[in-house]
């Protein structure tokens, strides 16, 4: 039941210095994959060792250079899992592991026996900055909430005394989506100048939206008020964390890179706690789809997907950005004629730039195949079905054709669903290819006589007709228009031909051609298309011929 009295604004930041909404993305940001510990948390059976092992390999694949693996002083599992990391070594050199630890002596002291001997790590520490959690959780003023942060700054530089690898010290006011602007700078300005961080020994001071409280504009404000105010800003690496409560974690990460952020960490898929974290491929895929690197390997979307829902047991979304099984394909007809013209329209002017309508990326480009680019059900028109006929089969209909059999299709889909490639194809050969009753074409024998000004056809045309064997000789301007004539004193119709095309279906010695022909019935204005193949373009325009008259009359 609705109480809007229970619920108040989140405060916007007055800053009329903003200079974000000027800007682009020009560049990738650095990348840090939190799947294996943000994203690990939140499963309902979080991965054993093994299967941590197996997406690790997967986040290095896809070119991941910060990766945080867990909260090893937290779990035995997650301690055991780093360990396996280091001494199988499976850490590239170039790939820095993240570890996440509250600021507290005995757990930062596991924190260090876990990354013993790995040659690169960020420790990552927190404590909670918000107003409501100073209050309710810890019931500590602002002062005693800094020292927690700086007491745990003091321990790790305390125990990297004696640890034997590169530590990068990573900062967050966890909450600092409901931390007052003001607190929040003063105690990333306490840490920073606590660590003694410098252009050449950075810091990285991440803002997280722990829970995304209001619009992606006002985060990205915050994010620049703090990037502008920050002391010592080049000393620092400005790093995000959004969440997605609002569902707009996507666009925040992109605002706050506007607003001066240079790194951002995330899940694939999204994962995380509640409605998840910002989705990392999401971001990288529309940094891809405007010409920007997104300095990660993202090719094979099948490949992703797989060990993805192997390892959490978590299905990815069908109409999910990018990954999902359905988001490249048009079941609307109007939608699949437009992307039809765009793909033709590409392969005819050879544009250097994907402009396809509907898709915004090049679906070959991250490993999807064409096949569903275009699906047929009882929504579907008669561009789709054009299209299926044409990839899939190579047969490139007339467009006068494509109403008719698309009202065969239409008809099909309305009583089973959706229909596949495969059946829109065995429809096609039976309405027309094998179209062959009662008048069965067999054979013919052309002469042609004349000159290049004037020349006439006789064609001796054998068919059956209802199983029983009959020929007719007939003379023409050519061989359709002899076989016409011949089928009218024959069967004693009126006919006329309206349109004749053909291509060849496939290239090389052994190429067959496919003719269509446009028939009408003279006397009841009815009207059809016939369909013939074979590897002489006068046989298959012959039975495209004796194909329309078994549609037009029987």
């Amino acid at each position: 039941m609705y109480n809007l009295g229970r619920y108040k604004r989140s405060e916007v930041v007055d800053f009329s210095e903003r200079t974000w909404p000027n800007k682009q993305i020009e560049k990738a940001p650095i990348w840090c994959s939190v799947d294996l510990r943000d994203g690990n948390q939140a499963l309902v059976e979080p991965m054993a060792v093994e299967e941590k092992i197996e997406f690790f390999k997967l986040l290095v694949q896809l070119g991941f250079k910060e990766i945080e693996v867990g909260f090893p002083a937290a779990s035995q599992i997650e301690f055991d899992f780093l360990r396996q990391l280091h001494l199988r070594k499976l850490i590239p050199d170039d790939v820095s592991v993240q570890v996440l630890c509250q600021c507290r002596e005995h757990l930062i002291k596991r924190t260090f026996e876990a990354i013993e001997g790995i040659k690169k790590s960020i420790v990552h520490i927190y404590n909670s900055t918000s107003t409501l959690q100073r209050k309710v959780v810890f019931n500590k003023d602002k002062e005693e909430i800094k020292q927690i942060a700086l007491d745990g700054v003091d321990m790790v530089k305390r125990y990297m005394e004696t640890h034997n690898g590169e530590i990068i010290l990573e900062y967050s006011p966890e909450s600092f989506t409901g931390t007052e602007l003001d607190y929040a700078l003063e105690v990333c300005n306490a840490v920073t100048k606590r660590w003694g961080a410098t252009k050449d020994n950075k810091i990285i001071i991440n803002l997280p939206a722990t829970v995304e409280m209001t619009t992606p504009n006002v985060y990205a404000d915050r994010i620049e008020w703090m990037s502008k105010k920050l002391d010592n800003r080049e000393s620092i690496i400005l790093s995000v964390h959004t969440h997605n409560d609002r569902g707009t974690g996507v666009a925040a990460s992109e605002l706050a890179m506007l607003a001066g952020v240079e790194r951002v960490e995330g899940t694939l898929m999204g994962n995380g706690e509640r409605t998840g974290n910002v989705d990392i491929l999401n971001l990288a895929y529309n940094l891809y789809s405007q010409g920007i690197d997104p300095k990660l390997n993202l090719s094979n979307i099948k490949e992703i997907n797989e060990v993805y829902e192997r390892c959490t047991k978590m299905k990815v979304d069908p109409r999910h950005p990018y990954a999902g099984q359905l988001v490249f394909t048009a079941f609307s007809g109007s939608h699949q004629d437009a992307i039809n013209k765009g793909l033709q329209a590409m392969r005819e002017t050879e544009n250097p730039y994907w402009e396809v309508p509907y898709l915004p990326i090049d679906p070959a480009d991250i490993g999807r195949q064409y096949e569903p680019v275009v699906r047929i059900n009882s929504q579907s028109g008669k561009g789709g079905v054009a299209f299926i006929l044409d990839s899939f089969f190579g047969y490139k209909l007339p467009k006068g054709m494509h109403k008719e059999f698309a009202d065969i299709i239409q008809e099909l889909s309305e009583n089973q669903g959706e229909v596949t490639p495969e059946q829109i194809y065995d429809a096609f050969k039976e309405n027309y290819i094998d179209r062959k009753e009662p008048i069965h074409f067999v054979r013919c024998n052309v002469m042609e006589s004349g000159d290049d000004v004037e020349s006439t056809s006789t064609v001796k045309i054998v068919y059956r007709q209802n199983g029983v064997e009959k020929s007719f000789e007939a003379v023409g301007n050519g061989p359709i228009d002899a076989a016409v004539n011949g089928l009218e004193a024959s069967l004693g119709i009126e006919i006329k031909v309206l349109d004749y095309t053909e291509h060849a279906l496939k290239s090389g010695a052994n190429a067959q051609a496919a003719a269509y022909i446009h028939l009408v019935d003279v006397k009841s204005g009815n009207v059809t298309y016939g369909v013939g193949i074979s590897g002489n373009i006068t046989r298959a325009s012959l039975r495209g011929l004796f194909s329309a008259v078994n549609r037009l009359f029987f």
